[in-house]
């Protein structure tokens, strides 16, 4: 497996019955900042509203530039901007349910020249070599009803755990959510390993999701996770009940904490990990306003909410994803979010530290 870092690779990313709202099996910290600053865009790029964009991933290409890689669920297809600017590169794939083929892809993650695309309406997660988008193979047919978000880690060379969300529903309008005994089935995980050929063996490692009427996951999309912390966030959509985010062990645990609940006004989407060198950081999560986007961040260890921002113009964003590696716009690396499914934005890092009063040292 080629073994260049990047940094953003695992972060991406990428990325409901009505009941009434229960009492907190746990005692929530304090509710993030009502009033969010505001940081001005770097760039939004061209408005594309027919791709109905969605996920996002970054890779360091071999000439230097870096490839800002977006999942388009109405068009079946690929769009990738350079990072440093927004502007559209190309477009990668089609309708269909072959090789390169794409039906309703959501989740994207990168790991190394590995590109990893969650197709809903496939049922499977479909694994690309880069630069070429060759298709190496597939995985999750079985198992996968309707995956949406994906999170990995290596955990040896060539070996890597890949986490997909599965938020498969029943009704007529898929929007009914199963009994609480199933939902131990919305995070499936999957053992993935390569040869020295580069060639592909997926396994499946089983489930997991807690089955409490108070705190069951009814929605799933967006998920990431942070190894040395031996935590897991994984992001409940179900405004019906209570949108926010839950905190998992990598055993499948639910540890009984979730982030603040009054600290989305809507859906809780995107979620990424801003690690700094000294072993601090920040988690990133999404509160999928109009007509702002708020982006929320929280202490890495504590998960105390150290502050909140929005952009100029970015609205509704369902992924995100953060590349702390230097690039030529972005020295001190960019936080890539999708606004209103029509358009990428980039947040240069430094701005967003300044204004929130971060550590400068995860920007150096």
């Amino acid at each position: 497996m080629n073994p260049r870092l990047l940094i953003a690779a695992s972060l991406a990313a990428l990325l409901s019955a009505c009941v009434t709202t229960p009492r907190e099996t746990a005692t929530p910290a304090t509710a993030a900042a009502p009033n969010p600053v505001t940081v001005v865009e770097a760039y939004t790029s061209d408005e594309t509203p027919a791709e109905e964009l969605d996920s996002l991933a970054t890779w360091p290409a071999e000439d230097g530039k870096t490839w800002l890689i977006a999942t388009g669920k109405s068009s079946h297809r690929l769009v990738v901007f350079d990072a440093d600017t927004g502007v559209e590169l190309r477009t990668v794939g089609e309708e269909g349910p072959g090789p390169g083929q794409f039906k309703r892809p959501n989740g994207i993650a990168v790991q190394g020249d590995y590109l990893f695309v969650v197709e809903r309406d496939n049922h499977r997660v479909q694994l690309l070599s880069l630069p070429d988008f060759k298709t190496i193979g597939t995985f999750g047919e079985k198992e996968l009803r309707s995956p949406y978000g994906i999170w990995l880690t290596e955990k040896e060379p060539g070996e890597l755990d890949v986490y997909i969300t599965d938020s498969f529903m029943y009704g007529k309008k898929f929007d009914v959510v199963p009994p609480f005994e199933e939902l131990n089935q919305r995070v499936r995980r999957y053992r993935v390993v390569f040869d020295q050929d580069g060639a592909m063996r997926a396994q499946y490692a089983g489930s997991f999701g807690d089955t409490h009427e108070e705190s069951a996951l009814r929605m799933v999309e967006s998920i990431a996770g942070d190894p040395e912390n031996d935590r897991m966030l994984v992001a409940d959509e179900d405004r019906r009940h209570l949108s926010t985010l839950r905190e998992y062990t990598f055993s499948g645990h639910y540890t009984g904490r979730s982030l603040p609940q009054d600290a989305f006004g809507a859906e809780a989407e995107g979620v990424a990990l801003w690690t700094c060198p000294d072993g601090s950081g920040y988690w990133i999560a999404v509160d999928q306003l109009a007509p702002l986007t708020i982006f929320h961040f929280f202490d890495r260890v504590t998960l105390k909410p150290v502050g909140s921002f929005q952009g100029a113009k970015t609205a509704r964003t369902d992924g995100v994803t953060l590349h702390a590696a230097a690039m030529a716009a972005f020295p001190g690396g960019a936080l890539f979010a999708q606004s209103d499914d029509k358009a990428v934005a980039a947040f240069d890092l430094r701005d967003v530290a300044r204004s929130l009063g971060l550590k400068q040292g995860c920007t150096e």
